[in-house]
C-alpha cells in the first residue's frame, strides 16, 4: 500500500463547476476526476519529454557523425511497413 499526501488546488468558481458537472455525469468523485486529470497530464508530459530527449539525442548524433537517412529513404521505409512487409530500415548514410 501506497502512502498518499494531501496537496490543495485552488479551483477558480467556473472550473470547480465544471468538474463537479463531469463528475456527477460520470458518477465519479470531484477527487476521482481530479487525479485522474492529473495523473493523464503527467504521463502526457513525460511522454512529450522522452521524445523531447530522443530527438536532442538524434540531433548531437547527426551533428557528430553525420549519418542519415532522407525523407524519400524514410518514407519508403515507412510505407512498406504500413503494407506489412518485415523489412529492416534504411542503412544510414552520409
Amino acid at each position: 500500500m501506497s502512502a498518499s499526501a494531501t496537496t490543495s488546488v485552488k479551483l477558480d468558481p467556473e472550473i470547480r463547476a465544471r468538474v463537479q458537472r463531469l463528475a456527477a455525469s460520470r458518477r465519479r468523485s470531484a477527487h476521482w476526476i481530479l487525479l485522474e486529470a492529473v495523473r493523464q497530464y503527467v504521463e502526457r508530459e513525460e511522454t512529450l519529454e522522452s521524445f523531447r530527449r530522443g530527438a536532442i539525442a538524434a540531433w548531437d548524433d547527426y551533428q557528430s557523425t553525420g549519418l542519415h537517412v532522407t525523407a524519400a529513404e524514410a518514407d519508403t521505409w515507412l510505407a512498406r511497413l504500413e503494407a506489412g512487409d518485415e523489412v529492416a530500415p534504411p542503412e544510414c548514410h552520409e
